[in-house]
């Protein structure tokens, strides 16, 4: 019998179906490393930043150049704007962006000996950075498990019922809640490539989808 999946769900209920739902997703995407291009801790957080808005593949096509020219938060934080905008200028709010990347390379240096720190408290205090890119480059580099909301783990986490929040903050207490810390990083790449490669926004691919039966938005087999 086919029937809705309905009603609320209590906490280990719905722990146990991420669980089902990570078992079966986390095979097929096991590479849990963001899409950008970069080489060192620096070159992610600055990707990551101008990747707001703008997608990976668009910000690894400018980073090249971007990193050879100013390869470092010394040079990066003596940049003249104009020619950041002009760099960066394919990637959206490009005079914002190009404020913060020059800022927060500034503050590096000045603040940090050029190193980017290692907390969630130091890097959301650098100009552009939120919990998001932190969590990004902790996450890669330093170890430290991170929930990391973007446009496909909203979408992805919400369709799956782990979510009712609209708020990156609402959506990342309610998916800590019910994950182990250990496990945040990878239901966090994982959930977010599901995003990217099959439940789109507009016409997710729910016939090629291999969580349809966790899935409150479709129908469960039952009995």
């Amino acid at each position: 019998m086919i029937v809705p999946l309905t009603g609320p769900e209590s906490l280990e209920v719905k722990k146990a179906r991420l669980a089902e739902i990570m078992t079966i997703l986390g095979p097929l995407y096991p590479d849990h490393k963001p899409l950008l291009d970069y080489t060192n801790p620096f070159q992610l957080l600055v990707a990551t930043v101008l990747a707001a808005q703008c997608t990976d593949a668009a910000v690894n096509l400018i980073t090249p150049v971007l990193f050879t020219r100013f390869p470092g938060p010394a040079a990066l934080g003596e940049a003249p704007l104009a020619e950041l905008e002009t760099l960066i200028h394919s990637t959206g709010f490009f005079r914002t962006k190009a404020r913060n990347i020059k800022e927060l390379s500034r503050q590096l240096w000045d603040r940090h000996r050029g190193e980017v720190p290692q907390t969630m408290e130091e890097l959301t205090a650098l100009p552009g950075v939120g919990r998001k890119t932190a969590g990004v480059v902790l996450s890669t580099f330093f170890n430290v498990p991170a929930i990391i909301v973007d446009t496909h783990f909203s979408r992805v986490t919400r369709r799956l019922g782990l979510t009712e929040s609209a708020r990156s903050e609402g959506i990342e207490r309610d998916i800590g809640a019910v994950t182990p810390k250990e496990q945040w990083t990878a239901v966090s790449q994982v959930l977010n490539r599901h995003g990217r490669f099959r439940c789109h926004a507009r016409k997710p691919l729910c016939g090629a989808c291999g969580v349809t039966l966790q899935c409150p938005k479709l129908t469960i087999h039952k009995g």
